[in-house]
């Protein structure tokens, strides 16, 4: 019984720390929404971006807060699939005892 518990707490924490990176990345991809929704509204034709090095800026400001989106997904499923690894040798352990 005492194996048991233990499992369920490391289950429980990882459900919390799931649940932070979760709203980390739900908050990441407001942001990467917002980025889009400017870029989407910026005019087709002679926009004013303060030359052609402003516009490299804005564009690599843009691909910054995409990738970095795309980074903390990456990291999440890497961390979920780490916990779920321990979880499974836990379980597999204790059905060797």
């Amino acid at each position: 019984m005492k194996v048991q518990s233990k499992i369920t707490k490391v289950l429980q924490h990882m459900a919390h720390t799931h649940e932070q990176m979760a709203r980390i990345l739900d908050a990441e991809r407001h942001v990467a929404v917002r980025m889009s929704q400017i870029v989407h509204d910026l005019p087709d034709a002679d926009p004013d971006f303060g030359g052609f090095s402003g516009l490299v800026e804005s564009s690599g400001q843009v691909n910054k807060n995409i990738i970095a989106y795309l980074n903390a997904l990456a990291d999440l499923e890497e961390a979920m699939a780490e916990g779920v690894g321990r979880v499974i040798k836990e379980l597999n352990g204790q059905e060797e005892e």
